[in-house]
């Protein structure tokens, strides 16, 4: 087993954010940004790794928007494997491409979108001897689906609600996959319905169309064309949930408020939920009661620019006791 010993992240209360909302509301947040690299994707991850060792494999292959790409390269260092990496250009958050580069991954940035960098490395895992771990790899969403069992597990139950970032939809398909695995064999008496955000720029599902410029301050799920698009759909159908789009406005607006209302510092594509979370209460689509879980899916400090674009800027003082305490206003 290839392992980090990752998952095992907590699931939060989130009172001010239900205060903020709808007071009736129980609101629990699974913090994935808590994971080794920072991000839900080390729980495919380390399948996906063990898996290709199993195999026999010595190196491996993905594109990604950033978290893929930091997580196979850390995985792969465990591993003692070779990886490569492709991203698109200007649509990678520098947290996560350090991540990468310092974990001794060859990257490769091309001069495209993310879902290009899909295919070419779709094809050459076809042709050549390395093993695909992106999401279509299917180990990943094995390993993602863990997600939902302790989500179960945490709360005793399964939420009413499950709120995710939806990217390139293996998440919300893992997750689906998880509680109806576990309400099969017992361990919970009822299936939550999922709901899936896109941004409104990078909406593929919601508008049933490929998008082949995707546009997002939310680099994680910045991706027109998504390799689970059918599963996500299944998952929502079967589970008696929705796709909604929130624009980067609201994403931008909900990813101060989780930071300076419940201190939680998660990426822009985490706070798509609260976004998401926000206007559906407004919209009456969430019955006064519910239990709600919200998957946050990557640590804030994958993209340090976004935060310090959308916060207030530090202010410079002399070093001086009364200069000091002018600016604090004490």
């Amino acid at each position: 087993m290839v392992t980090l010993l990752e998952g095992n992240t907590p699931l939060l209360p989130a009172p001010r954010l239900a205060e903020a909302t709808d007071p009736s509301l129980a609101i629990f947040l699974k913090c994935e940004g808590f994971n080794p690299t920072g991000s839900f994707k080390d729980r495919g991850m380390t399948m996906a790794m063990s898996k290709a060792v199993e195999a026999g494999s010595r190196a491996v292959i993905c594109a990604s928007t950033g978290n893929t790409s930091a997580s196979a390269a850390a995985f792969a260092a465990r591993a003692g494997l070779r990886a490569f990496v492709m991203v698109p250009r200007g649509s990678v958050a520098l947290g996560k491409l350090s991540q990468a580069a310092i974990h001794g991954a060859k990257v490769l940035v091309v001069d495209g979108n993310f879902d290009q960098a899909l295919d070419i490395v779709r094809r050459i895992a076809e042709t050549h001897p390395v093993t695909l771990v992106n999401s279509v790899n299917p180990f990943r969403i094995e390993g993602q689906k863990t997600g939902a069992f302790e989500v179960v597990d945490q709360l005793g139950r399964a939420p009413d609600y499950h709120l995710i970032p939806v990217g390139n939809a293996g998440n919300i398909t893992a997750y689906w996959r998880g509680y109806r695995e576990y309400h099969r064999d017992g361990k919970m008496g009822s299936l939550p319905r999922m709901v899936g955000f896109q941004a409104a720029g990078a909406a593929p599902i919601y508008e049933n169309r490929v998008i082949e410029e995707p546009r997002t301050v939310a680099t994680a799920i910045k991706i027109g064309n998504p390799a689970s698009w059918g599963p996500a759909l299944e998952a929502v159908k079967d589970s008696r949930g929705w796709v909604d789009i929130v624009t980067d406005e609201e994403i931008l607006r909900a990813y101060r408020m989780l930071a300076r209302e419940e201190g939680i510092f998660m990426e822009p594509a985490s706070a798509a939920t609260v976004a998401g979370l926000v206007k559906i209460v407004k919209a009456g689509r969430i019955e006064p009661g519910s239990t709600l879980v919200l998957t946050l899916t990557g640590h804030g400090l994958k993209d340090p620019d976004t935060a310090l674009e959308s916060a207030t800027r530090p202010t410079s003082v002399p070093a001086s006791l009364d200069a000091v305490l002018a600016q604090l206003g004490l």
